[in-house]
């Protein structure tokens, strides 16, 4: 089956942007679906997105500018505020349904999970009307990586399959993901690989920093399974023999959170704080003011190939970045060959000296110059308005 085809040549295409997440909610892809969000915008387009009612947690949104139209919905999240889990999807996928009947629309755009992505590409069959998926990760290798059970890991891998085989456009953030994407026999040719990126704009070298009164090391951002952030808890104490008063500071939520709370508790809680989600002004000011930032990955468990946002919000701070995954690791490779930091095993003991060489070289003018050239770095190569404007023009090329 062919992707369907809109009418040519329209002055202002209406793209309708399904979403379980938008802005003002804080996380990688609320921040890359505004980015699309406003390069449409840019290029003529009217742009109406269904999304969910956010938390009340979640800082305040205005849609302000012509052309976009953001309805929402409410949804079931969970004990921490997310739309994660399996009551939480359906709770915005059936509703979908019926929303997406009834708007009008040129092309659409599907954000994960699969489930709503084969939401998006039924109705768009009946409409006769092209689709896009946003790849930003591979939903299939994060339910195995978790431990599910086959028949749930085989349900999602068909969804994702047929919904990206059957888009006009498939959106990838690496290299990486796009090799895991054509895996699922998608058409090299309809794969925009757009790269990923921070908003700098709000991560800045330059700008307000958090007032601690201790050299502290800082996590934000999503807290899961695959990621494994434990390893900088295990890490804290050996650091602390040789820097007794560094702490840690996690900012964000995730299915790990209450675990890494447990973790902490036990091994250094006057050290350690969770300070709940912040939003993005908010986090750059803690990130700005650390010795370095924590990223991780834990091995084996299928996401080596992911390249966190966390580590470009850090670099486009100045921050260095301490990763903690494998030797092939792709985000390990990408802090290695571009200096943004140290990449470290994935073992307490690498990364506390990886922590320690970071404390020892702050306050440096050797530091100051590398702080400096990660942020240059990220604002040539990894900013979020760019990734924005590839993505626009890649999904609205099949409109003609």
């Amino acid at each position: 089956m062919s992707p369907a085809r809109a009418p040519k040549n329209r002055a202002a295409p209406r793209v309708v942007l399904a979403t379980r997440l938008f802005a003002p909610e804080v996380s990688a892809g609320a921040f890359r679906l505004r980015a699309l969000t406003r390069s449409l915008l840019a290029r003529s387009a009217t742009v109406r997105v269904l999304t969910t009612t956010p938390p009340k947690t979640a800082p305040q949104f205005v849609a302000e500018e012509p052309g976009l139209e953001v309805s929402r919905f409410p949804v079931l999240r969970d004990s921490g505020g997310n739309v994660r889990g399996y009551v939480q999807y359906l709770s915005f996928d059936i509703p979908l349904v019926f929303r997406l009947i009834g708007a009008r629309y040129d092309l659409a755009i599907a954000e994960a999970p699969p489930t709503t992505g084969i939401i998006v590409a039924a109705i768009s069959a009946l409409r006769r009307r092209p689709y896009a998926y946003y790849a930003a990760d591979i939903w299939t290798d994060g339910v195995a990586a978790i431990g599910a059970p086959r028949f749930v890991i085989s349900i999602i891998r068909g969804l994702e399959g047929l919904t990206m085989r059957h888009a006009a456009t498939v959106l990838s953030i690496s290299d990486e993901v796009t090799e895991r994407i054509i895996r699922f026999g998608v058409a090299p040719e309809r794969i925009a690989t757009v790269g990923n990126g921070i908003d700098t704009d709000v991560f800045t070298p330059d700008g307000p920093v958090a007032d601690d009164d201790a050299p502290y090391f800082v996590y934000t951002g999503t807290m899961s399974e695959w990621q494994g952030a434990e390893v900088f808890i295990r890490a804290l104490p050996l650091v602390r023999e040789r820097f007794p008063d560094v702490r840690l500071r996690f900012f964000g939520q995730g299915s790990a959170e209450a675990h890494l709370r447990e973790l902490a508790s036990t091994t250094a809680p006057e050290a350690i704080t969770f300070g709940g989600v912040v939003a993005p002004e908010r986090s750059a000011e803690w990130i700005r003011g650390a010795v370095g930032a924590l990223v991780s990955i834990a091995p084996g468990l299928g996401y080596d190939f992911a390249r966190p946002t966390k580590t470009y919000a850090a670099a486009a701070c100045g921050t260095p970045v301490v990763f903690a995954g494998s030797d092939g690791s792709s985000g390990g490779a990408l802090v290695r060959e571009h200096g943004l930091g140290i990449h470290s095993s994935f073992t307490p003991e690498s990364v506390a000296a990886a922590m320690i060489e970071l404390l020892t070289e702050h306050g440096t003018d050797r530091a100051a110059t590398k702080r400096r050239d990660r942020a240059v770095w990220i604002d040539g190569n990894a900013s979020l308005r760019a990734v924005g404007d590839s993505a626009a023009d890649a999904v609205l090329r099949p409109l003609g």
